[in-house]
């Protein structure tokens, strides 16, 4: 019986000293609209995810401002026109991987992500494919996904309808790391 006891114990505490908190390293969300008259691509670096691995929720941080455009108008209309960054700042998404992840052992796994996507003032629900990878003390996130764009109030002047795709291809690449409290 005390060895049951031991061994129980020591599981515990060993899965309790993993499930932690993991944090962004480096983040790139990206997102491509192709148009007619023009494509449009912009890069984001200033993204913050994290994912707690005793719950398996996953949090991004995305500042709408942070967005870097080839064309500084772009960036301008962008900010201003269409996601009006002053009045709705960031994006957020807010969520739960549905598959178990051994968080114990590399490797990768295949998941799908479920929960709220909070954009231009409106929160939807979403469920986005993805890829997992424990490699040492780093989880690497990896998805590519579709956003319609008036799904989320962002509206398209008709004058600029040939020039902004409805469906935007978005892409988030992080590599995560364990907090650490100073």
């Amino acid at each position: 019986m005390k060895k049951v006891v031991l061994s129980l114990t020591a599981i515990v505490i060993s899965t309790s000293m993993f499930a932690q908190i993991f944090m962004a390293k480096t983040c790139e969300v990206s997102f491509f609209s192709a148009s007619p008259l023009e494509n449009i691509e912009a890069v984001n670096k200033a993204a913050k995810p994290l994912i707690n691995t005793a719950t398996n929720d996953i949090q991004i941080k995305i500042v709408n401002t942070a967005f870097v455009f080839e064309k500084p108008l772009m960036q301008e209309h962008f900010n201003e026109n269409y996601m009006e960054s002053e009045k709705y700042p960031n994006t957020i998404f807010k969520g739960k991987i549905n598959e178990k992840v051994d968080w114990t052992k590399d490797g990768e796994t295949k998941v799908t992500v479920t929960g709220k996507m909070s954009m231009h003032g409106v929160d939807k629900d979403i469920t986005i494919d993805g890829v997992v990878t424990k490699k040492g003390d780093e989880i690497t996130i990896s998805t590519k996904f579709k956003i319609k764009i008036a799904e989320y109030g962002v509206k398209v002047p008709s004058l600029y309808i040939q020039n902004i795709a409805e469906i935007v291809d978005v892409k988030l690449d992080a590599v995560l790391a364990p907090f650490k409290k100073n």
